[in-house]
């Protein structure tokens, strides 16, 4: 199962990675999941876009066929254990990537993104860059 981050559906939405195309529609929609943190950074860029009605078109119907998860207390327990150890390390990461990787730890789903070197600072977090 995968947790793809706002970079991944950027990409997919712009066309601009065949690897990721072919991933995203070779996978099953069961298989992917959204999640709040993800939407919201979606949502931001449609509405800050040259036709924001289009852009939010296009969000919607790409958010259609996937399973939107929130942020809710299981990756808020995981968010307080990375965030912990990620300052106690002196490697913190921004705000939404360190909700994004709770999510994920929390479902044990892996997260599709093409920033494996900040979410590489996660200890036990799956990754994979379809690009």
């Amino acid at each position: 199962m995968f947790l793809l981050d706002s970079n991944t559906c950027i990409q997919f939405l712009n066309g601009r990675s065949a690897s990721i195309q072919r991933r995203l529609m070779g996978t099953k929609p069961s298989e992917i999941k959204l999640c709040s943190v993800v939407k919201a950074e979606m949502w931001y860029g449609a509405a800050r876009s040259n036709n924001v009605s289009a852009a939010m078109s296009r969000l919607i119907a790409f958010f259609t066929p996937y399973e939107s998860l929130p942020f809710d207390d299981v990756a808020a327990v995981e968010y307080g254990r990375i965030r912990g150890q990620l300052a106690q390390a002196g490697l913190p990461i921004g705000a939404n990537d360190l909700m994004i990787a709770a999510i994920a730890l929390g479902r044990e789903l892996t997260l599709v993104t093409h920033n494996t070197r900040e979410f590489s600072r996660v200890s036990g977090l799956s990754t994979e860059d379809w690009e």
